[in-house]
């Protein structure tokens, strides 16, 4: 299903559960317009086709005492797509390793990271970042503070776009 072919209904029903995924079907239902049983089938149907991926708490990680994060740039000496695909498998096992995303530019990667304190950091980087195949350059950024971070996507620009291409 491409996203053009969502009517508003659907794109109300992503955009209420992205702003709060514990709400019931009868409370989605009620503000986005229509009844509970097609509700839950209107969302199930989003959940198979892919645009719903899953639910999950938005926990704090400083009150759980993961006081450091960190923006890693990371340059790879070889492009060559097994080995760009071995560095994400790589990327994949590592805890701190919170995000990590491929990049045209002057880095093949930026990886969120997150650790209790900065020794624990370090040691990854040392440890096991540093020493990665094929990671030719790591550059670090701390994270001091964070102004914005909103999940998901913007509905309204979306629903700006549709209407100035109908």
């Amino acid at each position: 299903m491409a996203s053009t072919r969502l009517d508003p209904i659907d794109r109300k029903i992503l955009a209420e559960l992205q702003a709060d995924g514990r709400m019931t079907n009868v409370e989605l239902a009620r503000r986005v317009g229509i009844s509970a049983p097609p509700c839950l089938r209107r969302v199930r149907t989003l959940e198979e086709n892919g645009y719903i991926k899953g639910y999950h708490a938005d926990v704090d990680a400083k009150e759980l005492r993961f006081e450091v994060q960190v923006f890693a740039n990371v340059g790879l000496a070889s492009q060559a797509e097994s080995d760009l695909s071995k560095f994400e498998a790589k990327c994949k096992s590592w805890p701190l390793v919170r995000e990590c995303h491929m990049l045209n530019g002057e880095v093949d990667f930026i990886l969120k990271c997150v650790a209790p304190d900065l020794s624990s950091f370090q040691t990854f980087l040392t440890g096991e970042l540093l020493t990665t195949p094929n990671v030719a350059s790591v550059k670090t950024s701390l994270v001091i503070r964070c102004a914005k971070d909103d999940p998901g996507v913007p509905f309204d620009v979306l629903e700006e776009r549709l209407l100035k291409d109908a």
